[in-house]
């Protein structure tokens, strides 16, 4: 079974919603690489507490938010997704420190993520 590891929320304006966030339940929002990117990570609790971590990016895709679940091999997942009646959105790309990831589409046009997480050395 493959877990979600990993949530992005869409949002127009990223930072007002990032506030948003962390003024109505506390999660902590931080910049990822430069602000101007537009990417902000965010913490929504503690690592011993059962729950996943997400972020804010801008409107890149017409889907509010986009869940990223965790795949052994990523060419593999996008081969069943393809099979499967899906279809590959964007990617395969690395993901520095972290891994590789792909935007893939369900049946539906329902919009996923899928990780396949670098080894760590």
């Amino acid at each position: 079974m493959h877990r979600p590891i990993h949530f992005e929320i869409l949002a127009e304006d990223p930072k007002k919603i990032g506030s948003f966030y962390q003024a109505v339940f506390g999660w902590e929002v931080a910049t990822w690489g430069d602000e101007e990117q537009g990417y902000f990570l965010l913490t929504t609790g503690p690592d011993e507490v059962a729950g996943i971590n997400g972020a804010i990016m801008g409107p890149q895709f017409p889907q509010a938010v986009i869940n990223t679940l965790e795949v052994d091999s990523l060419d593999e997942a996008i081969e069943k997704v393809r099979s499967n009646g899906g279809k590959l959105v964007h990617g395969p790309n690395e993901v520095p420190g972290a891994g590789t990831h792909a935007y893939c589409a369900d049946p539906a046009g329902v919009l996923f993520g899928m990780m396949e997480p670098k080894m760590q050395e």
